[in-house]
């Protein structure tokens, strides 16, 4: 078999220190990749808790890393289960990861979000991959951060070397009408000269759905819900129940879905609060939020990549309340978007007056839906990600094979890649 014609491999890594939008992206772009060319099978590496409860289709599988959490306060990093330091943690996934690459002998790889991984867990094996020839890609979302905290950030993880010296081109998803991650970063021309611009990632509702029946339950029309992940969304949440507390009358339900990191101290409060309305809903997760978010009449949502890339798909009315802290990612995000006449925005260090969530609520489902926004291309990310696979993929070099022959193997991907999660499909 000719190396043009045989199957070909990608691998894509996702850091997940914290909530779903990386996963979910990584999702979202693997699914594509397969649907578009049966003859590709994806594998992620992934940190996510949550990563078996997703629906993937045939031809990707994961390799699910031990976890680590980041704190929202703090920004350090800490093992999510295991009762080990976090630095024997990241010691362990620099060696799966580098292990997985080295036995899967991808033809592409694609890194979510940071470039060099968490702590640096990914420069071992970007650098293996580099002398095998591997084409190295870069995955950016829209906005990374505040443009002077993400200088000095990536100035103190020695980020722009390793974006000249390793990749081979940088894919944002995202268009420059909303905003320009590498704005006010010192990057050298030929950093500049590689980057793509490739729009939003479209979102579809999955091929099995299972979708919930609370919005279903509730008489007439109502809003979603929805703080991502939920590890930071207990002010969205006390915010527009305080709202409904002082204004009984809002003539829409809701459906509150929590998400899988919220407290459970947190999460029981507010089921209990809730459980005082007949037409609001709560649920901690679902793995298809977009099938209630198609039926929702508005949206009350933090406004991170993911939800902000649903909301659009859906063509949601949406009201966005993001979180400043540790990063300005989603106000960036919500101004822009405000700006271009796609989504409503609630600014929570202005207070949180619950009348002004509840005006809010009155009006959302009579404001302008994104739809009405012209901006080209807007939704184009995932044909364009897709083309661009394929044009690095037409000459596939996966590179030598490993001296070591992987039937000894003892390493710790040994039990990574024979355990459950890496066959789980939900």
């Amino acid at each position: 078999m000719s190396a043009s014609s045989r199957p070909k491999r990608v691998l894509l890594y996702s850091h997940d220190s914290y909530g779903l939008g990386h996963v979910s992206r990584c999702r979202t772009i693997a699914n594509a990749i397969v649907e578009a060319d049966s003859s590709i099978s994806v594998l992620i590496i992934s940190g996510s808790a949550v990563i078996g409860s997703y629906e993937f289709r045939s031809g990707i599988d994961f390799v699910r890393i031990p976890g680590v959490v980041k704190q929202i306060d703090t920004g350090e990093y800490d093992s999510a289960n295991l009762r080990v330091g976090v630095e024997h943690t990241l010691e362990m996934r620099t060696r799966i990861i580098r292990d997985t690459a080295d036995i899967y002998r991808p033809d592409l790889f694609i890194v979510d979000k940071e470039p060099l991984g968490l702590r640096g867990e990914v420069e071992p094996t970007l650098r293996m991959l580099k002398d095998r020839g591997t084409p190295l890609i870069m995955g950016l979302r829209d906005v990374m951060d505040d443009p002077e905290q993400l200088a000095a950030e990536w100035e103190r993880k020695q980020v722009v070397p390793a974006l000249a010296d390793l990749y081979d081109a940088i894919w944002i998803y995202g268009l420059p009408q909303m905003n320009k991650p590498l704005q006010g970063i010192d990057v050298p021309p030929s950093v500049r000269h590689k980057t793509v611009y490739t729009g939003y990632l479209r979102r579809e509702l999955p091929l099995h759905t299972d979708a919930p029946h609370e919005g279903e339950e509730i008489d007439g029309p109502f809003i979603l819900v929805t703080p991502g992940g939920g590890g930071d969304g207990d002010a969205l949440v006390d915010w527009v129940l305080g709202a409904y507390e002082t204004d009984p009358n809002i003539p829409y339900g809701a459906v509150i879905v929590f998400g899988p990191f919220m407290s459970a101290t947190a999460r029981e409060s507010f089921k209990e609060r809730a459980s005082k309305f007949p037409h609001i809903r709560t649920l901690t997760f679902t793995n298809n939020l977009g099938a209630l978010m198609k039926q929702a009449a508005g949206v009350v949502a933090m406004g991170g990549y993911n939800t902000f890339c649903e909301i659009l798909s859906f063509d949601k009315r949406a009201l966005i309340v993001p979180r400043t802290r540790p990063r300005l990612e989603q106000l960036i995000r919500a101004r822009a978007a405000r700006n271009l006449g796609l989504t409503e925005m609630l600014d929570a260090d202005k207070g949180r007056d619950p009348h002004f969530m509840a005006t809010a609520l009155r009006q959302l489902p009579q404001q302008s839906a994104p739809s009405n926004a012209i901006v080209p291309g807007l939704l184009d990310g995932l044909p364009n990600v897709i083309k661009l696979v394929a044009r690095t993929l037409a000459h596939p070099n996966r590179g030598p094979a490993s001296i070591e022959p992987p039937v000894e193997l003892e390493t710790p991907v040994a039990d990574a890649l024979s355990s459950p999660a890496t066959r789980a499909r939900s």
